[in-house]
């Protein structure tokens, strides 16, 4: 075949072989496949660049095609896995996808930060907290593609591994990425079940005849629906299962902060601060709520996944349309936590229960003078989001047990064994929930480890890819918001041992309740 025939055709001339990308992957380079896999086998040196065969009548360095050919240098490894197998995404998916990835059920705790910070530090802390997650959010929609390489890191894991070196970023970020993806489903599992109690509850009015299911019997029937939502194949698959979640994250929201200010300031309600018996508890309980309001906004794990999933070439990069849709998401995200964090504070000030927060007090205060049908709704929202976050945090975990089959095969992985591996992560995660149902309590501590991922690593990533002239101002907020990010972390870990210590925690294991 002639080398002008076998161009068009989408073949390359000479002896060189080149793995050719099928149509969702092209203008789509990855750096690698996995978050954990080994960088060596992937990352070319910056003086070894990979030589692609160009026909011989694209002579002129500057051809569009040429350009074209040498940016499209494709792991075919990213097109059997979950993560970057379709790259056809688009704006609203992103928001879809970055709205039911940002906002959860951590969000109805808010106004238990405000009872200990009051209501001038409890708005300030929240407005700050909001817009630093937001640039640092920024900061990665900028990192996840270079410019100059074309380059694209499709997951946190490699952006880290990248910038820190592999051994380094295993030890600062292995272990909070793996939790904010499993600990999150674990954790989705413990709360989908208590809620589908809850909804059975509301729904039967005490008038069932029949032998409610037990509270481990609600986490399996939760875990198997979204064991089977979980074999959608990849990514891009489930934007409309992260529509759904966006939705019912949003209503369950709404409803929650309007229900409860309709009904009014409850009975002896008060808004003077909480304080301790002791300086020391007073200030540890101070960080304690610190980390409620950074733990509300999380996804920004699942950021450079989201963006992997979008097509990018040299004039229409992936940032913008990412870039859109985040802040299409965050408008929303804005609109959920303010008021539910201002609202519930002045309808309940410090009676806001500290497990459940807005939810618990929608059914204990106004359980009884509140629609079934608003109640019943409201708890159906809670599980729906709950099946739907499940599938986007659990979709890291999903691409690094596949990325294991196709480094050693070097193909697809089959169907069925992707159904099984889905399967064994799910019931998995509801050997966890059932085997430690306090997991929940020690979600402060684990919060503080896990910060950096959010406050402090883009930050500092950003200072070694991008650097910027020293003692600039980007340079200095950035080092400024990297290094108290990290300060933050060390302290609400500290916290979150001594209110452990001060408290206790009623260590249950194989008894939830």
């Amino acid at each position: 075949m002639h080398c002008t025939q076998r161009f068009q055709q989408g073949g390359f001339c000479g002896n060189d072989t080149a793995y050719i990308a099928p149509p969702s992957q092209f203008h789509s380079p990855s750096l690698s496949r996995s978050p954990l896999l080994a960088l060596d086998d992937h990352i070319q040196p910056a003086n070894k660049t990979p030589r692609i065969s160009t026909p011989r009548f694209v002579t002129p360095l500057g051809s569009p095609i040429r350009r074209a050919l040498q940016l499209t240098r494709l792991d075919p490894h990213d097109a059997w896995l979950p993560i970057t197998e379709s790259r056809n995404g688009n704006a609203y998916y992103a928001a879809f996808h970055t709205l039911c990835s940002g906002i959860g059920i951590q969000a109805l705790v808010l106004p238990v930060a405000f009872t200990i910070l009051g209501w001038t530090w409890g708005i300030i802390t929240l407005t700050l907290a909001f817009l630093w997650q937001l640039y640092t959010l920024y900061l990665l929609v900028q990192l996840h593609e270079s410019t100059e390489t074309g380059m694209r890191y499709s997951r946190y894991m490699q952006l880290c591994s990248a910038t820190f070196g592999e051994k380094l970023a295993k030890w600062l970020a292995l272990f909070p990425i793996m939790y904010l993806s499993g600990g999150t489903c674990v954790a989705l599992i413990i709360i989908g079940g208590q809620t589908c109690k809850m909804f059975f509850d509301v729904i039967c009015g005490g008038t069932c005849t029949a032998q409610p299911p037990t509270i481990v019997e609600w986490f399996l029937i939760f875990t198997t629906a979204a064991v089977l939502l979980s074999q959608l194949p990849n990514l891009n698959s489930i934007a409309g299962v992260s529509l759904i979640g966006a939705i019912t994250a949003f209503g369950y929201c709404t409803l929650i902060w309007v229900v409860s200010v309709i009904e009014g300031r409850t009975e002896g309600v008060s808004y003077n601060p909480v304080r301790g018996s002791t300086e020391v508890t007073r200030i540890f309980d101070v960080f304690n709520t610190l980390g409620i309001v950074s733990f509300a906004f999380r996804g920004h794990n699942l950021i450079l996944e989201i963006q992997a999933t979008m097509p990018s070439d040299e004039k229409h990069p992936s940032s913008v349309l990412m870039w859109k849709g985040v802040k299409i998401a965050y408008t929303l995200v804005a609109m959920c936590l303010f008021p539910l964090a201002i609202g519930g504070y002045w309808a309940y000030g410090q009676r806001i229960p500290e497990n459940g927060g807005m939810l618990t007090a929608l059914f204990v205060f106004h359980g009884k003078d509140t629609s079934q049908f608003i109640l019943g709704l409201t708890s159906l929202f809670v599980i729906i989001n709950a099946l739907s976050s499940f599938q986007i945090n659990g979709m890291p975990t999903f691409d690094d047990m596949e990325s294991v089959y196709v480094k050693k095969k070097k193909k697809a992985l089959p169907w069925w064994f992707r159904a099984i591996l889905r399967a064994m992560f799910g019931y998995g995660c509801f050997f966890v929930a059932v085997a430690i149902p306090f997991l929940a309590s020690l979600a402060g501590l684990v919060g503080g480890i896990a910060l950096p991922v959010t406050l402090a690593y883009p930050c500092f990533m950003w200072l070694k890819v991008k650097k910027p002239k020293a003692f600039t101002p980007i340079w200095c907020l950035n080092w400024v918001l990297g290094l108290l990010g990290m300060a933050l972390s060390g302290v609400l870990v500290a916290a979150g041992i001594y209110v452990i210590i001060d408290t206790g925690v009623e260590v249950s294991f194989f008894d939830p309740r």
